[in-house]
């Protein structure tokens, strides 16, 4: 799948397993931790606070076994035994309509309803043109010195193919089809948050409520650790100038519960033609890869919705950015400029460690 595979870590990862004397009546939490690699190409961790071992370890089968589902219907490349997912419908593109999962309707009709809502910079119809960009650069992983920008003129006429009205779903008859032979679909800009919201209140229904879902950036947290010394979630914001891979410092701390964080950026993902770095976010004006930040970090309830978002913003320009975040209730963003600015939407102070937020009482 596309979509930055970027890490928000956790300041969790530091963080005690409980300790303290406990009520006798009291029922004692124990922190827990595991990951996955297998799905959405990123690394999954998954942190939560149950009774037993045993009761983590099943809740963590589970939301492994989900997001292998979502992995499977929202793939691009790749078949799978019995499921119809997105490579199904852009191959059935004006042919057929292509009967899939609910799970699959409900991304698409999310995304083709907030594409109105916005400025139509994050478009799941681009697949066209996004297919053009992943072959340039896949070219250029494997051969960097002859690494090439694509033609204007092949991008162009890909980008006649990218008109999201033609994307027909039969809600009654559980159906997509794409009009244009030539379109195709890529959710990349969607998918891995859309899924992360989903599982994580999936879990919420099962009971598993103090956790927190990291899926390569998509960061979910349910209801509060359950620590007598936490209140709330930490949770860091990736330094754009720093690796992923080395103990370099957050760009700051997010302290909250409930709530969703994901960043698009564009220091992952990416390859060097001369000296300029083309990453894989892509404007469906210019046609290519987006110059306004090098990073935003979207807040919401909803990670699906913070996903869409994180996207939308990194194309828009501030301002646009800001009027978008204004019409949606409860939501924060931090930009990154290239000359290392740092940026906060109104209100975001609150949850901020620079601004003095904290995760105790």
């Amino acid at each position: 799948m596309k979509k930055i595979t970027l890490i928000l870590t956790p300041l969790l990862l530091l963080m005690m397993i409980l300790s303290g004397c406990q009520n006798k009546n009291q029922v004692a939490f124990t922190r827990y931790q595991d990951n996955f690699f297998e799905y959405f190409d990123t690394v999954t961790t998954v942190i939560g606070y149950t009774e037993t071992e045993e009761q983590f370890t099943a809740y963590f089968e589970e939301i492994r076994q989900e997001f292998k589902t979502y992995h499977e219907l929202y793939d691009i490349y790749n078949d799978y035994p019995g499921v119809n997912n997105i490579k199904t419908i852009n191959d059935n593109a004006g042919i057929k309509p292509v009967k899939v999962d609910q799970k699959l309707i409900d991304l698409i009709l999310f995304s083709k309803e907030w594409y109105e809502k916005t400025n139509g910079k994050a478009n799941i119809a681009m697949g066209a043109v996004l297919s053009i960009w992943h072959d340039y650069r896949s070219a250029a992983e494997d051969d960097p010195a002859n690494a090439e920008v694509p033609p204007m003129e092949l991008l162009q006429a890909a980008n006649a193919h990218t008109d999201i009205e033609k994307v027909i779903v039969d809600e009654a008859q559980g159906t997509v089809y794409l009009e244009d032979p030539e379109m195709s679909l890529d959710v990349g800009a969607v998918a891995k948050g859309y899924a992360t919201e989903a599982v994580g209140e999936y879990m919420r229904a099962k009971g598993f409520t103090s956790l927190i879902i990291s899926a390569g950036g998509n960061v979910k947290a349910l209801d509060k650790p359950k620590e007598e010394v936490k209140a709330r979630w930490g949770i860091g914001i990736q330094n754009p100038d720093e690796s992923i891979f080395t103990d370099g410092p957050s760009l700051d701390t997010i302290f909250a519960n409930n709530i969703a964080v994901v960043t698009s950026g564009d220091y992952q993902r990416y390859y060097v033609v001369g000296d300029t770095k083309y990453h894989h976010l892509i404007d469906s004006d210019t046609l290519m890869p987006g110059t306004q930040f090098k990073a935003v970090t979207v807040v919401m309830k909803d990670s699906g919705l913070a996903d869409f978002m994180s996207t939308t913003l990194f194309l828009s320009t501030l301002e646009e950015g800001k009027a978008m975040l204004a019409k949606i209730p409860d939501s924060y963003a931090l930009w990154v400029t290239h000359d290392n600015e740092v940026i906060i939407s109104d209100g975001f102070e609150k949850l901020l460690k620079s601004k003095g937020a904290s995760g105790a009482d």
